[in-house]
């Protein structure tokens, strides 16, 4: 492709020769003729002198000695990018001869479903969207339009998938919620989980994540929400708008995530808790009480990350501090 037609379709300035022909996008170190690579954290640009790619993807303050495409988000116009170069192929519409889809279940136009999917009774599937093999669609499910559902994907009983939503492989959606009740015994008796699991518009489920439906009412996962794999989501949570949860992630049950939240990897969330927009927990916080709007915190006990950081230096000095205490309390008689 011409870079004067990519940069048309990434809506990017273009500086220097339009002409040049691009095919494939790499990394700073990996790419060579033909290729179009991207610099986007400012502490690799020593590395963008050396690339031998054609075309470069910047800001618009950085030099180039090669032809570049100019956007204040290099790496969103770097994932286009992979977009327009680097289509996925998508299984032509149709249904396998050994996949098992109920008379009375309903597909859109030009989906697939592929060889020993099961879609259940009363199931709906939107227009375009892609089933793959061994996927399981228990019956009253209501998958959206354009959805790609990877194999090992299950989806139960009655829970609903808006547009273009993503299910990466053996992701589980609708598993019964953990709620027991104690008799006078001691003995744990099930509660019956009879809600539902929604994801709308635009969410992506990772590898092996498991979204638990709603003891009565509903599990729902807003628009736009990416889950990375191995996540747990408790029955009744609800979660915003465009938050981001990283692997490992767990939360409890009933608490409400807030939008544009961002959970690092083995973020911990204890239950009927509420985490409000904006917030950030780093890496291994353990969440035990409420979080505020745009708080990031971080930690066991959680606490602002700030303070966090500050506790953390002090750790490794707590022997020699503590040696140092009890010298002054023998000096003082203590």
């Amino acid at each position: 492709m011409r870079l004067d037609a990519l940069a048309a379709r990434l809506g990017c300035a273009l500086r220097g020769d339009g002409a040049v022909e691009v095919t494939r996008v790499a990394g700073l170190e990996q790419a060579g003729p033909g290729e179009i690579t991207f610099l986007a954290n400012p502490r690799y640009a020593e590395k963008l002198g050396a690339t031998r790619a054609s075309a470069v993807i910047v800001r618009p303050e950085v030099e180039t000695a090669q032809p570049a495409l100019l956007t204040d988000n290099p790496y969103l116009a770097f994932a286009r990018a992979l977009e327009v170069l680097h289509p996925q192929p998508k299984p032509a519409p149709g249904v396998h001869p050994a996949a098992c889809v109920d008379p009375s279940a309903t597909l859109g136009e030009g989906v697939h479903v592929g060889a020993y999917a099961v879609i259940g009774a009363g199931c709906s599937v939107g227009p375009c969207s892609v089933i793959h093999p061994h996927v399981v669609l228990y019956p009253g499910v209501t998958v959206g339009a354009d959805c790609m559902l990877h194999s090992g994907a299950q989806v139960r009983e009655g829970c609903r998938l808006g547009d273009r939503v993503v299910l990466q492989n053996n992701a589980v959606i609708g598993a019964d919620g953990f709620g027991f009740a104690r008799d006078a015994q001691g003995r744990y008796n099930k509660i019956p989980q009879v809600g539902i699991v929604v994801l709308e518009d635009d969410v992506e489920v990772g590898a092996l994540t498991a979204i638990d439906r709603a003891a009565l009412a509903e599990t729902r996962i807003g628009r736009g929400t990416k889950l990375d794999n191995l996540v747990q989501i408790g029955h009744s949570v609800t979660v915003g708008e465009d938050t981001v949860m990283a692997a490992q992630v767990g939360i409890a049950g009933s608490t409400k995530v807030g939008r544009q939240v961002t959970l690092a990897g083995q973020v911990g969330v204890a239950g009927h808790l509420t985490i409000g927009d904006g917030a950030i927990a780093t890496g291994q916080t353990g969440v035990s009480s409420s979080v505020e709007a745009g708080a990031v915190v971080s930690g066991t006990p959680v606490q602002k990350s700030r303070e966090w950081r500050r506790s953390s230096l002090l750790f490794a000095r707590l022997p020699e501090l503590f040696a140092r205490l009890k010298a002054v309390e023998k000096k003082l008689g203590g």
